[in-house]
């Protein structure tokens, strides 16, 4: 592959690329195909040291609704509020779009890259994998809130103490138009480093 060639149409997709919101996304979903890319996408993140350091978790049809049912029974588990509103809200998290998928970062502590080099690489997958289901004409939305969170979810998905949930993404077909969002202004965020009198230091 030819890393020379500017790709304009790569360049207009991450500045044009925004999140829709689970609840609006419809079937169809990805196809096992389109799936497949998109989780192979986001395998090729930057991982300092080859670790690996995060899995993916599907979601579709039933395991979504069977995964409700476990989200809002930790919920009752953890806080002891029994509020319908809440519960019925955590349990129909999973079933919001079509797809679901769970990032879960998985550092390995006693390599020598940092922990947080490793939990940078499991959300670098997330905005990766958002950006190849976008290329593919999806609609995508990260979210986290408090099921990323407990504990007792994290066990059911076979997660270990020290594994976190980088997020949850929502991929499904558009059931309306995107509306551009405020965006920072490029010169508040953007500082050209310029060196110091160091004889002032």
């Amino acid at each position: 592959m030819n890393f020379n060639i500017i790709n304009t149409n790569t360049l207009d997709l991450l500045l044009s690329r925004r999140s829709a919101k689970a609840r609006n996304l419809t079937q169809p979903g990805p196809s096992a195909k389109e799936l497949e890319l998109i989780l192979k996408a986001g395998m090729r993140v930057p991982d300092h040291g080859k670790i690996f350091p995060w899995r993916f978790i599907v979601f579709e049809g039933e395991a979504q609704a069977g995964f409700g049912v476990i989200i809002a029974k930790c919920y009752r588990q953890e806080t002891g509020d029994e509020s319908n509103a809440t519960v019925k809200g955590l349990q129909d998290f999973p079933c919001q779009a079509p797809v679901m998928i769970t990032v879960a970062a998985t550092p390995d502590a006693d390599r020598a890259i940092p922990v947080w080099e490793q939990n940078l690489s499991a959300g670098a997958a997330c905005q990766t994998m958002m950006i190849a289901a976008t290329a593919l004409g999806f609609g995508v939305n990260w979210l986290t809130g408090w099921t990323a969170y407990s504990p007792g979810v994290k066990r059911a998905l076979g997660l270990q103490e020290k594994d976190g949930i980088a997020g949850f993404l929502f991929i499904g077909s558009h059931s309306e138009d995107l509306k551009e969002r405020p965006r920072p202004s490029y010169d508040d965020i953007v500082h050209h480093w310029r060196t110091p009198d160091l004889a002032n230091l």
